[in-house]
């Protein structure tokens, strides 16, 4: 009886061609939260996938009291956009997750964090969630099956995690300032 061999470069092994079980579910995670975050970002600035567009998200960021809206709802949306497309793919995370987590801030402080705590009441829930899946992802690092792994912060650790909080932190201060 002959046994066939799959050709595998030495010390190598499964794990390193396929991947961690935890390679994987941090993959699907960052997917799913950055695709989901992407697209609500594309509401905001293109009306697709159900969303009002940048002139309807504008009036309601002047209503919040964003002046000028336009340019506040350009900034909101593109964060969302390009924060969970970079946390998606797995490109500059600690930045990508810096990103959601000022926008988080800014609607925890300014719409949602009066409602109380629960969605089902206008609250904080839902901004929370957002902010804290981002900055686990900056911390745990995106996983071998990103464009991240080649990089420093591709391990993620405590300085990506503070650098993705300390600028989400320092962005939000400032738009809120102004």
């Amino acid at each position: 009886m002959t046994t066939t061999r799959t050709y595998r470069p030495a010390g190598t092994t499964d794990r390193a061609v396929f991947g961690s079980a935890a390679d994987w579910g941090l993959l699907l995670i960052r997917l799913t939260f950055g695709l989901l975050m992407a697209g609500h970002g594309a509401q905001k600035l293109f009306g697709i996938l159900g969303g009002h567009g940048l002139t309807a998200t504008a009036r309601g960021f002047e209503g919040l009291g964003y002046q000028p809206g336009k340019v506040y709802a350009t900034i909101g949306g593109l964060s969302e956009l390009l924060g969970g497309l970079g946390l998606a793919v797995g490109l500059l995370t600690p930045l990508a997750a810096a990103a959601l987590i000022g926008v988080m801030i800014n609607a925890m402080a300014l719409v949602t964090g009066p409602q109380g705590l629960w969605e089902s009441e206008g609250g904080v829930e839902y901004s929370v969630c957002i902010a804290v899946v981002a900055l686990g992802v900056a911390a745990i690092g995106p996983g071998r099956l990103a464009f991240d792994r080649f990089f420093r912060w591709g391990s993620g650790g405590w300085w990506p995690a503070a650098l993705a909080l300390g600028l989400g932190g320092i962005g939000a201060a400032i738009t809120l300032s102004l």
